[in-house]
């Protein structure tokens, strides 16, 4: 089969073909149906062999991690969580699974991901039936939605009625934070993206208003920041009210350079993590069945993958790409 692999640290991925994976005792073998990609996959490429393999990455493994497809012989539709977990640790037993010291390597990350025609599953956990939602368009549900939720998910008990929320960036996580805040919350949601067409999307889906910049002097209960650079962690800190919270989900490595006296929200919260729960990508799914929410993708063919990747990085993406084999 085709599948589009890291080949070696510090190497561009490339496209080559490897033998059909065969499903042993206890494992389940995936058609692929999409595979949504992610800016994270751009920094696999430049990892240095000692940082992934401290991360316990294997090298080589296909790339992809909002993967979608059918179970080969029954033909059921099924996302699949990318993380790994063991299950047992203190925090699966209590429903965080996203803080399993196992989860530093998942598929599509120093394990074989979704970017190929099948993908093996060993854990039955992490099978995610689909119902009646396309597979081809599932995948970003339990990555870009699922993160997004664990964010929105954190900050419920902040936002009441006539409260107000920031989403800064409006891209494949700050669109689908927008629509989770519209269906559980009555808050008022503002998106702020530099970007016309992604402001137009965030007030498509449900943004009360869509803005280039955050104005001065912005308050609000809540700030979810899915970019992160030194700007965004400056202007989303500064605009949280007393007694708010401001999470930081983006990954552009910004640093906030302030003394925390003059600069952290008084009497407020600031949090920052990557990733969710299994139980997060259940609830995502639970919501695009109910029709309350959408993924929106733009699809790409398997030989497309490289043009797929450049105009990720270039932002130009509305949503997710999605590859669809």
């Amino acid at each position: 089969m085709l599948a589009y692999r890291m080949t070696n640290w510090g190497a561009p991925p490339e496209t080559v073909t490897v033998p059909d994976p065969e499903p042993g005792p206890g494992e389940t073998l995936v058609r692929v149906a999409g595979c949504g990609l992610c800016r994270s996959d751009l920094t696999m490429r430049h990892i240095p062999a000692a940082a992934g393999e401290a991360l316990g990455w294997r090298m080589p493994f296909t790339l992809g991690h909002e993967t979608a497809g059918w179970i080969v012989g029954s033909g059921e539709p099924v996302a699949l969580v990318s993380p790994t977990s063991c299950g047992t640790c203190r925090y699966c037993l209590r429903g965080q699974d996203s803080g399993c010291p196992h989860g530093r390597a998942g598929r599509g990350y120093g394990r074989d991901g979704g970017l190929a025609e099948f993908v093996l599953v060993s854990d039955p956990r992490s099978l995610l039936p689909l119902g009646a939602l396309d597979p081809r368009h599932a995948g970003p549900l339990t990555d870009a939605g699922a993160t997004a939720y664990h964010a929105v998910r954190r900050v419920l008990p902040r936002l009441t009625a006539g409260g107000t929320v920031v989403v800064i960036g409006a891209g494949g996580l700050g669109a689908f934070a927008v629509q989770f805040l519209r269906v559980l919350t009555a808050a008022e949601v503002t998106a702020v993206d530099p970007l016309p067409a992604r402001r137009a999307h965030a007030e498509e889906i449900g943004a009360h208003a869509a803005v280039p910049e955050l104005p001065k002097r912005f308050e609000a209960e809540v700030v979810l920041d899915f970019v992160g650079t030194d700007e965004t962690i400056t202007a989303g800190v500064g605009a949280v009210r007393t007694g708010g919270v401001y999470g930081l989900i983006g990954s552009a490595g910004g640093r906030f350079g302030r003394p925390w006296f003059s600069g952290l929200p008084r009497d407020g919260e600031v949090f920052t993590f990557q990733g969710s729960s299994i139980a997060d990508a259940q609830d995502v799914i639970a919501l695009a069945g109910a029709g309350l929410i959408r993924s929106q993708v733009q699809e790409f063919g398997f030989g497309e993958i490289d043009r797929a990747y450049a105009e990720v990085a270039a932002a130009t993406v509305t949503g997710r790409a999605v590859i669809v084999l």
